[in-house]
């Protein structure tokens, strides 16, 4: 499972800087150092308190009626900018109505205004609310550099978005029902592909819990609404502090000030502002940087007919052997490092 990032991004003074000069709320699920270096990672929040500290019994419930239902929903399944989300939200049953619909009014990411959803996750993210009081979550962040290097995996070494979005359901829930000893025992789950297919993969890596998939069910299952403002949020907040980085490293680079004003939209192939944007800041040889899935077609069109070098390697026998830089002395490899990286090219920095 990958490294799960326990602490809270304003710990980071990237993060800070962020946050304080965009005003922007960073939940904890952004953990700047990885988002930035194109690398995927896993947060889990602090525990709840266990169930029967709401005292079902006084309700007439017995004890073995407490227990914990989870909802799991992604974002960022088809941009080409920007990471894919999942997240995983659990809270005691007893309280999935009450405290998500009623008190709340969780629903479906995509019908709350983006003001709302920061609100719900701010509330969630806040010590003394009911919500962070009473409530777990995690997310998975697959950045576009692994999603992109995973699909792009030669011949039947594909792996495709599908398998890498189960992986990603499966680690989190090994992460909270095995790893950390969470009394879950329903989950509901806004499928991908057929429902009945997923839904019977999860049931036989874990045959205690009673799963399921289903369309809608953001829409459907309180908890699951939960877990898609999670994840809407953090891809949101990502995406955002992607593009500041990104502008700051072109504009450095190239010394243009359109760099850091011009927007790249949602991050889907279908916006104008991302087509555009990925257009007018392709590198002729190295495209983009880990913030573009190189795997989706916008991308690998652009490379492909609008690029405007063509790089021929030289033929096989030409080549140096990587075992002649493999030397003892750390000056000689030193020296190799430097003479394989100008073999095969870098960026321009000038």
């Amino acid at each position: 499972m990958g490294e799960a990032n326990q602490g809270a991004c304003d710990l980071s003074s990237e993060a800070s800087s962020a946050s304080a000069s965009t005003g922007l709320f960073v939940p904890p699920s952004i953990d700047c150092t990885k988002l930035l270096s194109g690398d995927s990672y896993s947060y889990f929040s602090p525990h709840p308190p266990s169930p029967n500290t709401f005292n079902s019994t006084s309700r007439g419930e017995s004890p073995q009626d407490d227990y914990l239902v989870l909802g799991i929903d992604e974002a960022g399944r088809g941009p080409v900018l920007g990471p894919m989300v999942y997240s995983a939200f659990y809270l005691p049953h007893q309280l999935q109505n009450s405290l998500l619909s009623r008190e709340y009014k969780f629903d479906d990411s995509k019908v709350l205004t983006p003001g709302v959803r920061m609100n719900l996750m701010r509330l969630l993210c806040t010590p003394g609310n009911p919500l962070f009081e009473s409530c777990g979550w995690a997310t998975k962040l697959l950045s576009a550099r692994d999603i992109s290097s995973g699909m792009l995996r030669p011949g039947a070494g594909s792996y495709n978005l599908n398998a890498q979005a189960m992986d990603a359901t499966v680690e989190i829930l090994r992460g909270i029902v095995e790893e950390r000893s969470m009394n879950v025992r329903e989950v509901y789950i806004d499928t991908i592909g057929n429902p009945v297919t997923y839904q019977q993969k999860l049931e036989k890596l874990f045959p205690s819990l009673k799963i399921t998939v289903a369309k809608k069910a953001d829409s459907l299952y309180p908890c699951v609404s939960a877990a898609s403002v999670a994840a809407k949020v953090t891809r949101d907040v990502a995406l955002e502090l992607c593009h500041e980085e990104v502008s700051k490293r072109c504009d450095a680079e190239n010394n243009a000030q359109a760099f850091t004003t011009q927007s790249w939209g949602s991050g889907y192939p279908s916006d104008s502002k991302s087509v555009s944007w990925l257009r007018n800041n392709m590198d002729p040889i190295f495209g983009w940087g880990n913030e573009c899935r190189f795997s989706w077609g916008t991308a690998k069109e652009m490379l492909e007919v609008k690029g405007g070098f063509k790089v021929d390697w030289p033929e096989e026998e030409e080549n140096l052997h990587m075992k002649d830089f493999l030397l003892t002395s750390a000056g000689a490899i030193s020296k190799s490092h430097h003479e394989v990286r100008e073999w095969y090219g870098s960026r321009d920095q000038s």
